[in-house]
């Protein structure tokens, strides 16, 4: 445990000077947030809406603070690591490589916990914002999606040959599902159509749960969206431990 935590200290270190998961999972959402409290405020999240667009953005606000470290920072630390042989030299020390990846899946949770914490007292304080569903169901619901899109940011890491090929494919995971999958645009008022393109979005799903979960809707509304994750991270797990490469 001891080497852990002094892992943990150092990775921590090295990830704030560099300041991007700092900017992209924290502070930015923040930023939005406050934006959009400034702007809609309590006023309807969309026409004959009963919740405001503060309640209905929080959940996306969530679910993308956690998509950031998952998808887009945590594939990039893993190809990395492989490509400077990191992973390989840890291979004849006591600290396991096995270990060296646990410590930033950690790193990670701790940036999304602190962004939840962040947006959530910005939100209560300045702008009136009150979770109306239970704490409990929310909690389960954002661990299910942290180890849901956590599961894809492992696959895409494990497999990737270099950072290189991994940030072309997070990219490519992570922007499309920023743009499409609900978090700027609310999913009630897509057409029909956009609605079952963008049903095949993780963090389309992810937004569902926690939305359904801040707002306090019937758990129904949202079981194909658990099953849909559970889904996911079972398959991207799987897949991303039987070809994980080391080296």
């Amino acid at each position: 445990m001891k080497a852990f935590r002094v892992l943990l200290k150092n990775e921590l270190k090295m990830s704030l000077r560099g300041i991007d998961m700092l900017i992209f999972a924290i502070a930015m959402l923040l930023v939005v947030l406050v934006i959009l409290g400034m702007v809609f405020g309590q006023k309807p999240a969309f026409e004959g809406a009963d919740y405001s667009f503060m309640e209905q953005s929080f959940g996306a606000l969530c679910t993308i603070a956690i998509c950031a470290g998952g998808v887009m920072g945590l594939p990039l630390v893993i190809s990395d690591y492989r490509a400077k042989q990191i992973l390989k030299r840890y291979q004849v020390t006591p600290i396991k490589p096995v270990m060296v990846l646990m410590v930033d899946v950690v790193m990670y949770i701790i940036y999304a916990v602190a962004s939840l914490v962040t947006l959530f007292l910005v939100a209560s304080c300045f702008f009136g914002f009150k979770m109306r569903g239970n704490i409990g169901l929310f909690l389960i619901g954002y661990l299910l999606v942290m180890f849901s899109m956590f599961s894809i940011g492992m696959m895409v890491g494990g497999i990737a040959k270099n950072s290189k090929i991994a940030g072309v494919i997070a990219s490519t995971l992570y922007f499309p599902m920023l743009v499409f999958s609900g978090a700027t645009l609310p999913y009630e008022v897509m057409p029909e159509l956009m609605q079952k393109v963008v049903n095949i979005l993780p963090l389309t799903q992810g937004i569902k749960i926690l939305k359904n979960a801040t707002l306090g809707l019937p758990i129904d509304n949202v079981t194909g969206a658990v099953i849909f994750m559970l889904l996911i991270m079972v398959i991207c797990s799987v897949i991303g431990v039987k070809w994980f490469k080391w080296e």
